[in-house]
């Protein structure tokens, strides 16, 4: 009999939640499913993991990974729901529902610490985030003496950035540089010298950065035997949005399951748009030869979103890519309206375009939530914002300030990460410069103290008075002491800390009672953790919203636009999408032109953006716009043409649009695109 859950899924839907569960053999072979845009893909992992458990699979032997910690728990959420309507009184199993679903990284920090013995690591590391991490990369550059170079040596947000695509790409040091950073490739001796020093400051600190979740898991790996036992603790593991992994993501799943055997990755090769973040979309390409017998495919290609002429066009812009998995998606839904290439003069009138637009069908019944302005860099929407804020139409913009980024939040969270780890020396010299009348020389030299003590904390008790501050730094110290031997229990020592803080609160900021509310609203989201450990990890990996997205936003209007980054738009749909500046400088960006491979990331940029409309698209070609410090040239206004993305053997799918104007005929010939130059090169080896 067909299990009545089963029969909500397609047959492809079907197929991979189903695939190898009648074999013989207890665990299944490996599975690629390539889930198109809108194709349900998350309905179909979460009834994979429902019909896993339901035939007998242990849920602590489930091992499920995704990008996201929103996105772990509306996986998990629906796939428990599933499975306790499926298994009736056998559903006692899913009490403690799916432990092991997570992101990458979380799922990093928590085999780190069972296995932090066996490593060399502390069990009680602490984890810096990317600014942290910066903040510590600039002090070991300083020591290091590349602060007062001749020339200008790279900053530190440049430096952990070149550090950290060594890291993820497996690529050699040189090879990074020549490709990504050509300007900073005469430093490569001395940017060696770095990193070394910098990896020797975060072991003696007790410190792990982002890419180290990562690193130290894959290089744990290595050893044969941590390898077997820890793929050993999963029968199945499941990776979403496999598309969006790294060289050493891809390692740690070949690794944990060199077989295949209960191994399943889903994703979409045509929605792979992370490079930046090292991202490689080989990994998904080359995915099922790495098996033998090769990995099963199943495509997923019926669309549940968008119209027919919408995914008409998005199918010939992903079409002319040079490498992928065929797929075309097709759908049920009719609908009667082309996408629109509209023509404007600059970016003046693309704002008003799209506000006039946005309003018209906001009369026509769709509500302003239900549309979105997508760009592919967030400076390109400043012409609109202004355009949206004398027309008095809310908005939220995806990609901004973030609230952990905050002077006042980052200043709570050093103190909770000083008091966990008082090795910690970018958050110990963050929270002493607090203390009225602490400068940086005072601060560095409690530091070094307290570096050499075997209780540290002990040992900043001890540290002498500094000069002329007096009772403020015996308060400080008397607050760590309290905090690090936790005599209140957590969360309330968030409230002893804020009381702490709240006069340096009024000192530093004029904003003061802005800013307390966001301290109330992180005591508020560090109820929800059982532990300081559990509320500082957490929040590191996987942060709230912007404060300041919210910011466009009257207090009494629950009705606004949404402005959103491409990158940031992945994954979400709405009724009505406009995609400003579709031209070539700006997609492909000027600055995403260097390789084939840039070239193709751009053009699965467009596809993403497309793919994000249900009923109504469209794409905006000013015929000149303003680029900010492009190339080397500044900034300055230029005359553009179409992005080379839509050619003219395509333009059939799209209606022409001149605005003011009305819809007219597609033109019989277009200028050709300025022919580039592409330079084809792979990141190999690993820096050392």
């Amino acid at each position: 009999m067909t299990a009545a859950y089963l029969e909500r899924l397609n047959p492809e839907q079907r197929r991979a939640v189903e695939h190898g569960l009648g074999e013989a053999d207890r665990f299944p072979g490996p599975l690629l499913v390539i889930a198109g845009a809108g194709s349900g893909k998350t309905n179909t992992i979460a009834h994979r993991v429902a019909h896993l458990l339901v035939n007998g699979a242990d849920p602590e032997r489930i091992l499920l990974m995704t990008f996201s910690r929103r996105a772990a728990s509306d996986l998990t959420r629906r796939a428990e729901a599933i499975g306790r309507q499926a298994m009736g009184e056998r559903a006692g199993i899913l009490a403690a529902g799916l432990p092991w679903a997570g992101t990458f990284h979380s799922i990093g920090v928590r085999l780190l610490r069972d296995y932090a013995g066996q490593i060399g690591l502390m069990p009680d590391f602490s984890i810096h985030d990317r600014e942290d991490s910066a903040d510590l990369m600039n002090l070991t550059r300083d020591d290091l003496g590349y602060s007062r170079m001749e020339r200008r040596f790279p900053t530190k947000a440049t430096c952990l950035e070149i550090y950290s695509r060594v890291v993820n790409s497996g690529a050699a040091l040189a090879d990074v540089l020549k490709e990504a950073f050509p300007w900073c490739a005469s430093w490569e001796g001395e940017l060696r010298a770095l990193f070394a020093a910098y990896v020797e400051a975060k072991q003696a600190q007790g410190v792990l950065d982002f890419d180290d979740l990562l690193l130290y898991w894959a290089r744990m790996q290595a050893d044969p035997d941590l390898a077997a036992e820890i793929g050993g603790r999963f029968d199945h593991v499941l990776v979403d949005e496999y598309q969006d992994t790294n060289r050493l993501q891809a390692s740690i799943l070949l690794t944990m399951k060199p077989d295949g055997r209960g191994l399943t990755v889903v994703g979409d090769d045509a929605q792979s748009i992370y490079a930046f973040r090292a991202a490689t979309v080989r990994n998904i390409l080359d995915f099922p030869a790495a098996f033998d017998p090769p990995a099963e495919t199943i495509t997923l290609d019926r669309n549940y979103r968008s119209t027919r002429p919408i995914l008409d066009a998005a199918n010939a812009v992903i079409g002319l890519a040079k490498e992928r998995f065929t797929k075309n998606l097709w759908t049920d839904r009719a609908g009667t309206q082309r996408p629109e290439l509209v023509t404007v003069r600059d970016d003046v009138e693309q704002a008003r375009f799209i506000a006039t637009q946005v309003l018209e069908n906001r009369e026509a019944g769709a509500t302003l939530r239900q549309q979105a302005v997508l760009f592919r860099t967030a400076s390109h929407s400043a012409v609109l914002e202004v355009e949206l804020t004398r027309r008095r139409i809310p908005f939220v913009k995806f990609g901004g300030l973030k609230f952990l980024d905050s002077a006042h939040v980052k200043d709570v969270l050093a103190l909770l990460r000083f008091v966990q780890n008082p090795r910690d020396l970018v958050a110990g010299f963050r929270v002493m410069l607090l203390v009225p009348g602490v400068g940086p020389a005072t601060a560095r030299r409690a530091l070094a103290a307290m570096s050499m003590a075997a209780e540290p904390i002990g040992a900043l008790a001890a540290f002498p008075t500094p000069p002329r501050i007096g009772g403020e730094w015996q308060g400080f110290v008397a607050l760590l002491v309290a905090l690090r031997g936790r005599g209140t229990a957590w969360p309330a020592e968030l409230d002893i800390l804020r009381q702490w803080y709240e006069p340096i609160l009024d000192r530093q900021h004029d904003d003061a009672s802005t800013r307390l509310a966001d301290l109330l609203q992180l005591q508020g989201i560090a109820a929800g953790y059982p532990s300081r450990e559990r509320f500082l990890t957490e929040l590191t990996l996987d942060p709230p919203a912007a404060t300041s997205d919210e910011s466009g936003v009257p207090s009494l209007d629950n009705d606004y636009l949404i402005l959103s980054t491409i990158h940031s738009a992945k994954g979400r749909e709405w009724r009505s999408v406009f995609v400003l500046n579709a031209v070539d400088g700006c997609m492909p960006s000027d600055l995403g032109t260097g390789t084939t491979a840039d070239i193709e990331e751009e053009r699965r940029l467009l596809y993403v953006a497309m793919t994000r409309a249900r009923d109504s698209l469209h794409l905006i070609l000013p015929q000149r716009f303003y680029t900010h410090a492009q190339r080397a040239k500044g900034d300055r206004h230029v005359y553009a043409s179409r992005t080379r993305f839509i050619p003219r053997e395509i333009l059939d799918h799209f209606d022409y649009v001149s605005w003011p104007g009305s819809r007219h005929a597609v033109p019989t010939a277009q200028p050709a695109a300025a022919p580039r130059i592409d330079i084809a090169a792979q990141m190999r080896g690993m820096w050392r």
